[in-house]
């Protein structure tokens, strides 16, 4: 009996996958969220978000994270549905923006159920929404190791491959996803050519990575999971990074910042985790979030 994997392997295992974190965002969900933090001194970004994930509806979630000084929201897409769903709200929303694409797991599912036809159709997919004003990037894209296995790589690697070209050629910010494969997404990026608006959602490279992203002059958005006690090693990347290619997220409804953690995240929780962040830096609040909030426009050209 052969072990090799197969592609219904595969579409097997990434559909288990992909159950699991929705029933992992379900159980989040039905906690009750934290209570809302001080207003920030200066109006930020969130970089990365997923509305269409979380409880509350736009609207809501919109006017909680205004009140705390949260103005402007990146709705970040994962597939194609996600992606358009992106660009519709970032059409209805005022200071609400959309980035699309496929993420990197995404691309194998898609691979292993249709093969490359199913991938290159969804792909053309997401050119067109690229394509429409009120979409400022295409992402989140990139590689991740951690969810997809070897059998993966290789539509993860092309996909991403697609996006760089995409993001250039339509002069769009690209937003990376690098989970377990810092390696081979710097590599492809300096075989295809960065654009020249890259970030780094969700930083997760140690402080000589960080160095490297700096000398490039890529972007490094940093999460919630910059407050978690195991976490020292991306405060020492934070702390090497300079202020000027500073973003931050929430990757909401995941990685709520501490003493959160675990419970759902929003929008409206971005000033604990950019407090934190000043923490770090040895910067006052104010002058770090005026530095975010300048980067993230320069970021995504809003």
């Amino acid at each position: 009996m052969s072990t090799s994997a197969t592609p219904h392997d595969a579409a097997n295992t990434a559909a288990t996958k992909n159950t699991a974190a929705t029933n992992a965002a379900k159980a989040r969900a039905a906690q009750a969220p934290p209570p809302p933090p001080e207003p920030l001194a200066f109006p930020v970004a969130d970089s990365h978000t997923h509305l269409d994930m979380q409880e509350p509806a736009v609207a809501d979630a919109l006017t909680a994270a205004a009140a705390v000084g949260v103005t402007t929201v990146i709705q970040v897409g994962c597939d194609l549905e996600r992606s358009r769903w992106a660009a519709e709200t970032a059409a209805t929303w005022k200071n609400v923006w959309a980035a699309v694409a496929l993420h990197p797991n995404e691309a194998p599912r898609l691979d292993a159920e249709g093969g490359q036809k199913a991938l290159d159709e969804a792909l053309a997919g997401i050119e067109k929404l690229a394509m429409l004003p009120q979409v400022l990037a295409v992402g989140e894209t990139g590689l991740d190791y951690f969810r997809t296995g070897p059998e993966g790589v290789a539509a993860q690697q092309r996909s991403f491959r697609a996006h760089v070209e995409l993001a250039k050629r339509l002069d769009k910010a690209l937003v990376i996803h690098d989970r377990d494969a810092h390696d081979d997404v710097l590599r492809i990026l300096q075989e295809e050519g960065a654009p020249e608006r890259t970030v780094f959602h969700c930083y997760s490279g140690d402080a000589e990575m960080a160095k490297l992203c700096a000398d490039k002059g890529y972007f490094m958005s940093f999460a919630g999971n910059i407050t978690f006690k195991n976490a020292q090693p991306l405060r020492e990347a934070l702390a090497v990074a300079p202020p000027e290619l500073l973003l931050v997220e929430t990757d909401a409804p995941f990685l709520t910042p501490a003493p959160y953690r675990g419970r759902p995240n929003a929008p409206y929780l971005i000033p604990l985790t950019l407090r934190a962040m000043a923490e770090v830096k040895g910067m006052e609040e104010e002058r770090l979030a005026r530095h975010v909030a300048a980067n993230t426009a320069r970021a995504f050209g809003y």
